[in-house]
């Protein structure tokens, strides 16, 4: 059979954990984060559904739909459609946490107005990290039970790579969005300092989410690299 150089023990599998404590973690705190602001209701009563239709009145962007979905935190800019999606947790709570929320996918929408560049660059990779994730793996196995064909095991770890590139581009995308929302929020008077200050931990606290999944990306391609890059020549 064909093994790793280590027998049946695979040391590289820590790399797989780390990345999911490190994952974990941050879905804990963003959850948790969001969770305690939350409980905070802000002065101007506003639901997060009613903040992003002003936010995007008053941006000039008269072509993105508002609409609630299911589910929590599952809120969402679509680009394609130009419709903003908050979820139930947002849509009709009128706490910090929500607004600042809201605030965050309209940067997206502002972010998509005025053309900026990152989102552009994370739309147009999206279908190719999709497609190189998915083939990824099998084109690796097929290299290592063809004698460890350092060719086809080269293309399926560059394959994978496509999904880190996605995250590293993600990264600029959403933190210009908060920045932009807490800016909007800020010369909006739509939030007092005291709140926009815990709209920012909770915003924060969700981009630590994205440099979470970067970081795990990385570990899972570095496990890659170590797995299989030293061993090609293995039969």
């Amino acid at each position: 059979m064909y093994g790793y150089g280590f027998g049946f023990f695979d040391p590289t599998f820590f790399l797989v954990i780390l990345g999911l404590v490190i994952s974990g973690a941050a879905s804990a705190y963003v959850n948790s984060t969001f969770r305690k602001y939350d409980e905070v209701r802000s002065r101007n009563g506003l639901t997060g559904t009613r903040a992003a239709q002003y936010i995007l009145q008053n941006q000039g962007i008269n072509d993105v739909g508002v609409q609630q979905i299911a589910g929590d935190l599952t809120d969402n800019y679509n680009s394609g459609n130009k419709m903003l999606s908050l979820s139930e947790a947002t849509a009709q709570s009128t706490s910090v946490a929500a607004i600042g929320v809201a605030a965050h996918e309209c940067g997206h929408a502002v972010q998509d107005a005025k053309g900026y560049a990152p989102l552009r660059i994370r739309h147009a990779i999206v279908p190719v990290a999709n497609f190189g994730s998915t083939i990824a793996f099998p084109i690796i196995l097929i290299g290592v039970f063809m004698s460890w064909n350092s060719t086809l095991i080269n293309i399926g770890i560059a394959a994978f790579s496509l999904a880190l590139v996605f995250q590293l581009v993600t990264l600029p995308v959403e933190f210009d969005a908060s920045r932009r929302a807490l800016a909007i929020l800020r010369d909006g008077n739509m939030l007092e300092p005291d709140e926009l200050q815990a709209a920012r931990k909770v915003l924060t606290a969700a981009a630590m989410t994205y440099v979470a999944a970067a970081l795990a990306t990385f570990l899972q391609l570095l496990r890659l690299i170590l797995l299989f890059g030293g061993n090609r020549n293995r039969n």
